[in-house]
């Protein structure tokens, strides 16, 4: 894995000694916006121009539209890896760090391809598009840059209880460069910002049952400690924090443990998790150039605008909540389901399937699908537990398979994975879903 990225590495020197100007698309969410990060960083302390697109998912028109840009260099981060037979026919050099599934396709002279599945190592949770970024240019003396790659881990959710595999080197050079710091303390949000209800309700990782999501929930539980539920967590006394510390370790142990921070930021970006989740609201709240200016160093302006956007973004993930808790899923035997058109509720449609899991309004036994309507198509956002996966699930795959019987495409993560379908498809793509699903359960 780290002779593949010193080979990406290498091809970066030749480029940034020949001056090239280099072409970098990466992916919408989080991790990719870090992804992006790592590398236009990168390449802007070695005085190299680039030109930066953010998008939310690589398709073949873009594919055969970047053949035909006059750049030396492209790279693709946290996407790239379904289109190697594409890249190995560009006359040019690309570079794929991702972490996604893999189709197994080798790559030509012209393609380095990092990406953890390549060499056995898992993607959904030893490795982030980022860290697949920070690798290609680790070698350029990039180690002050790690903090990016685990900033995009937690987006992809796998550093929330201790990082793995990759990860772990990656975590040790942000260590020893100096840039990062490790301390035990609650992992709830907005400490210094939100009023306390609202940090707990919007804490969805390490989920709160019965807070997580829910303002109400979060208020009684505050009062029957007789905690005043106005103020931040940071105005209150130290026997108080002690207090609901105590309550909240006696809900979920995991919400006491490693924070990791960056003491040089700013305070609103000082911790990783904390800094994830603004890059995510950016993201899906397509303004992911909002996200990139702020990881190359933009703050004032650009971050008040982003700390709205994230605020907004978790009232709509509340409301999502609120309506899982009043409809429920549209159960299938092996699979469930949920569905909308309401344009709050799909913006933030494979978040609430996610967090409906962890926070228990949904079923853990079952993967749960949320599906948004786009005009003629439905984007499909597939989430399930460790458990699940353990058992023979794989939703990377079978969302995959699944849309292109119906014309659509698909792909991701064996836990998490995505596609976009035809609206006509819908129901006959659920049902050949369910029974994909149920198929794997049964030839674990």
């Amino acid at each position: 894995m780290l002779n593949r990225a010193g080979e990406a590495t290498n091809v970066l020197k030749e480029h940034v000694e020949k001056d090239s100007v280099i072409r970098i698309i990466s992916h919408n969410d989080a991790d990719g916006i870090s992804s992006a990060a790592v590398i236009a960083n990168a390449l802007a302390e070695e005085n190299v121009q680039f030109h930066t697109t953010i998008i939310p998912r690589l398709k073949e028109d873009i594919v055969n539209q970047l053949r035909h840009e006059s750049y030396d260099l492209f790279i693709f981060s946290d996407m790239g890896s379904a289109f190697v037979k594409e890249f190995n026919t560009y006359k040019k050099d690309v570079i794929i760090a991702d972490h996604h599934q893999i189709d197994g396709t080798e790559s030509e002279s012209n393609v380095v391809h990092i990406n953890p599945h390549i060499f056995g190592i898992d993607g959904s949770k030893d490795l982030s598009g980022a860290g697949s970024s920070y690798l290609a240019v680790r070698g350029l003396g990039k180690e002050h840059l790690a903090h990016f790659a685990l900033i995009g881990a937690f987006g992809d959710m796998q550093g929330q209880s201790g990082f793995t595999g990759v990860n772990r080197l990656i975590l040790n050079d942000a260590l020893e460069s100096g840039v990062l710091e490790i301390h035990e303390g609650l992992k709830i949000v907005s400490k210094s910002s939100e009023p306390i209800f609202k940090s707990l309700a919007y804490t969805f990782s390490p989920p709160l049952p019965g807070i997580s999501g829910d303002f109400e929930g979060s208020q009684e539980f505050l009062e029957r400690m007789n905690l005043s539920y106005g103020i931040k967590f940071t105005d209150l006394e130290d026997e108080e924090k002690d207090l609901l510390k105590d309550a909240l370790i006696s809900i979920n142990p995991d919400i006491f443990g490693d924070c990791y921070t960056v003491p040089r930021e700013v305070p609103m970006l000082r911790d990783l998790e904390e800094y994830s989740y603004i890059l995510d609201a950016c993201g899906k709240n397509k303004k992911q150039g909002l996200g990139l200016s702020i990881a190359l160093g933009e703050k004032g302006q650009a971050l008040d605008a982003a700390l709205k956007l994230q605020r907004e973004y978790r009232d709509q993930i509340v409301k999502g909540l609120e309506w899982v808790k009043r409809e429920g899923a549209v159960q299938l035997s092996d699979i469930q389901y949920l569905y909308s058109e309401d344009k709050v509720l799909k913006a933030v449609m494979g978040t609430i399937a996610s967090i409906g899991l962890s926070v228990e309004l949904l079923d853990s036994s079952k993967p749960v699908i949320g599906l948004s309507r786009l005009h003629k198509d439905i984007k499909v956002s597939g989430r399930t537990t460790r458990e699940m996966v353990d058992r023979g699930v794989n939703l990377g795959k079978a969302l995959q398979d699944s849309s292109n019987n119906f014309g659509g495409q698909g792909g991701g993560h064996d836990i998490a994975a995505g596609a976009m379908i035809p609206y006509e498809s819908k129901d006959n793509f659920l049902n050949l879903l369910n029974e994909m699903v149920e198929y794997q359960l049964s030839n674990d």
